[in-house]
């Protein structure tokens, strides 16, 4: 079954096209960087209100579906 992200949103005027959340001006990459920093999901919504657990869990669902939806080979 594929992933729905009801939740993510790409606007071509906004954000410069990136995926957003809900159509705020929130990035999904914005998104994702506030999850590394965060230990928990309860204190980074509390510090970030307009952010639900489901826009965190799409975000890193949509995350997890970009980052195989297309492989480059690096050579080392």
């Amino acid at each position: 079954m594929a992933p729905q992200f009801d939740r993510i949103t790409v606007e071509p005027g906004k954000c410069g096209g990136k995926p957003c959340i809900r159509g705020m001006r929130v990035t999904v990459r914005r998104v994702l960087e506030l999850l590394a920093t965060y230990s928990d999901w309860s204190a980074l919504m509390a510090e970030y209100p307009y952010l639900e657990a489901e826009d965190l869990r799409q975000s890193l669902a949509y995350a997890a579906a970009e980052s195989t939806a297309s492989t480059t080979e690096v050579r080392l």
